[in-house]
């Protein structure tokens, strides 16, 4: 009786993670490197074009991205995994996205801030209508609206605290990380949204076609911040 011959199957396709370019990629990258991430040199180099990028690991590439646009590639599938801020996530509300866990890093918060000089004058209980200059309309409609305040929402992609300074809106909703930029442009805080920090987010069609892949990286990721965690914690009760 002959043997049957097996042949053996075709290597999967690397998996994609999308992360966003900015201030939480420099955040992220020490993670992904504790992680065993290490991208190529291409990735660093400010004269390169790529778009997408090999690692040290075959079995996944890196791309960069927009911080808006990572949500968009991985809840359609042209990436299996990303990184994103939950400011993100609560924009776009996508139902494909599963975000496993949080990275300890991109920490800050959304506000409502105004004028400084015209502040005092803010009672948000009062509030039945409010125009807002915003990057997160749907973030901010949901808040108001929560409490039966009509917001009519200015969508800007940048620059939002210009919008009071020259009169488009008395209010603006962004993200605050140490206030400074608000400081600069005369304008103070006057209602806290949300905490804001970095998860790792899943395409969960992903997770159920290729369950080992996508675990693996989870796990890996997993054990990278609770390394970070960790070495955090030793050095806090080490002794002065």
């Amino acid at each position: 009786m002959k043997s049957r011959r097996t042949v053996p199957s075709a290597p999967s396709e690397a998996l994609i993670m999308a992360l966003p370019n900015g201030r939480i990629l420099g955040e992220v990258m020490p993670l992904l490197k504790r992680a065993g991430i290490e991208p190529e040199p291409a990735f660093t180099d400010p004269k390169s074009r790529k778009l997408r990028f090999s690692t040290s690991d075959p079995g996944l590439d890196l791309i960069r991205v927009r911080s808006f646009d990572v949500a968009s590639f991985v809840a359609f599938g042209a990436a299996q995994i990303g990184v994103a801020g939950n400011d993100v996530l609560m924009e776009f509300d996508y139902s494909e996205i599963y975000a496993p866990l949080g990275l300890g890093s991109g920490h800050c918060r959304m506000a409502v801030a105004t004028p400084e000089e015209e502040a005092g004058e803010e009672d948000p209980r009062s509030w039945s209508h409010i125009r807002v200059a915003t990057k997160y309309p749907e973030i901010t409609r949901r808040h108001f609206a929560a409490r039966g305040v009509q917001a009519e929402c200015i969508k800007l992609n940048g620059a939002v605290e210009l919008a009071p300074k020259l009169g488009l809106c008395r209010h603006i909703v962004d993200l605050v990380q140490t206030g400074a930029t608000l400081a600069a442009n005369g304008l103070v805080e006057i209602e806290h949204i949300a905490e804001i920090t970095s998860r790792l987010i899943v395409n969960r069609p992903a997770l159920k076609t290729r369950p080992e892949e996508v675990g693996r990286w989870i796990d890996r990721l997993r054990d990278a911040v609770n390394g970070t965690a960790r070495r955090s914690a030793r050095a806090a009760a080490a002794p002065v």
